[in-house]
């Protein structure tokens, strides 16, 4: 048996070997996202100033960039906007606006802005000559997805902004591009928004894309300042420390401003997404029920007023069943929600007099269908009775009979009629012919005989008879 003394030892190697793995593994970790390794601080500092101008070259990649952009949400193409993505210069003066407040350097701060409007006016000047065109005004998904914020544009400005200033600390030109895309994608569409705004006289679009370009902006130089902290990059100095102090509290009152700016709009538009969220799930619990909805907008679910607008068609709630919806908003976390229902009067006898007149109607059309048969019927037989008259009325008595006064002197008179005979097996039409002829002529059989050979090549009968009257 083993003694205690033995299973105590076994059980301290047992949790030193389990201390040393996860000691191993916090180590990977920690290796693994450690960013302050190899970090260029004073060359990512020199990097962000000289992409802060706005002015020269810079000013017109702007410019082409921002008309390729605009063309692209014209044209709803995801690929075109990239590519505008890719040459855009806009990150530089937001990440110098984030890089100063970190570092306390109020000159920097000064240029930035300076250069952050020089590229919102470039920018809307642009996009607002491009929108002018008339050919170019419709308004298409991508230009009104950009309209409004909502959480998710926070999240890409964020991730966008810590992405690219990570990858300017590594100084990396590859990472940096594809880092300032993502900075592009928050930034450039928004801008192209608000000039197509101004260009058709829409100021709703105009304020929500520059809202969103706000908000976007400062998320963007928030994640900045964040990580510059974080890697503690050198702080500027002056000679005169009580400015130099004034200068600190400065930077960290305006960094104090954006971050509380930032965290309460960002509270505001998860506020505005879950309640919008909400109020769909509870719209579509009615639908469920079979209440029947129609003019669902997102226009209808309003935020700021707190209400929920629904017209309804087909049966009529009663005030009863209304109460009972409203009771209902509670399970949706919409406690405080107007609910604002519109419905005409009920309109039951009406659905059942359209069903009446449906139903009439199509009774009519069997109708008209078995009219339509008999009618067709009638048409059939009047057009066999067209072909027994026919038979009646095929010879041209009239010329007939004056080539035969022509070509037959002594003819006195001429008959013709139909005769129909049976022998008991068969029906059949003849056509017999009457003729009489003068004294005169001696010889009138042959005559007859003679009349009756021209009469059938004439009217091509094979059954045709000359009687004498």
């Amino acid at each position: 048996m083993e003694s205690k003394f033995e299973k105590k030892i076994e059980t301290e190697n047992s949790a030193e070997g389990y201390a040393g793995i996860w000691s191993n593994i916090k180590d990977f970790v920690v290796d693994t996202l450690n960013i302050r390794h190899d970090t260029d601080k004073n060359g990512t500092i020199q990097d962000v100033k000289d992409n802060i101008s706005m002015k020269g070259h810079t000013a017109w990649i702007l410019v082409f960039s921002i008309l390729i952009a605009s063309i692209g949400l014209n044209v709803s193409s995801t690929a075109v906007v990239i590519g505008a993505m890719l040459i855009s210069p806009l990150m530089g003066p937001i990440l110098g606006v984030g890089l100063s407040i970190g570092i306390n350097d109020i000159d920097t701060l000064k240029r930035s802005f300076v250069n952050l409007g020089v590229m919102i006016g470039i920018s809307l000047f642009t996009s607002f000559l491009f929108f002018l065109i008339p050919i170019f005004r419709e308004e298409t998904p991508e230009l009104m997805a950009r309209t409004a914020p909502d959480v998710r544009d926070v999240f890409i400005a964020i991730s966008g902004g810590l992405a690219l200033i990570i990858a300017l600390s590594r100084r990396s030109q590859q990472t940096n591009t594809i880092a300032g895309v993502a900075i592009a994608t928050a930034l450039m569409p928004p801008l192209c928004t608000a000039g197509y705004g101004l260009a058709v006289g829409n100021l709703e679009y105009f304020f929500g894309a520059m809202f969103l370009f706000t908000i976007n902006t400062i998320f963007i130089a928030l994640a900045t300042f964040l990580i510059v902290k974080f890697l503690r990059f050198p702080m500027v100095k002056y000679i005169n420390s009580a400015k130099r102090k004034r200068i600190a509290q400065l930077a960290s009152f305006i960094a104090l401003i954006i971050f509380g700016f930032s965290v309460f709009q960002f509270y505001q538009l998860f506020q505005r997404d879950q309640f919008v969220q909400k109020s769909h799930r509870f719209i579509q619990e009615m639908k469920d029920e079979g209440i029947s909805i129609i003019d669902e907008e997102d226009e209808n679910i309003n935020y700021e007023n707190n209400s929920i607008k629904l017209v309804l068609y087909g049966k009529t709630l009663t005030q009863n069943e209304i109460i009972d919806w409203e009771t209902k908003l509670t399970n949706y976390g919409l406690e405080s929600t107007k609910l604002n229902i519109q419905q005409g009067a009920d309109d039951s006898d009406l659905r059942a007099e359209v069903q009446n007149l449906t139903e009439l109607y199509s009774r009519n059309q069997e109708i008209i269908s078995s009219r339509d048969g008999k009618i067709k019927q009638s048409e059939e037989k009047i057009k066999q009775l067209e072909n027994e008259l026919n038979k009646y009325y095929k010879v041209p008595f009239s010329n007939i009979s004056q080539e035969a006064k022509i070509n037959y002197t002594g003819l006195k008179t001429l008959s013709y009629a139909n005769v129909i005979s049976t022998n008991f097996k068969a029906t059949d039409t003849l056509s017999v012919f009457s003729a009489s002829w003068y004294d005169s002529i001696k010889d009138n059989k042959k005559q007859e005989q003679q009349l009756k050979l021209w009469l059938k090549a004439r009217l091509s009968l094979d059954t045709l008879k000359v009687v004498r009257e």
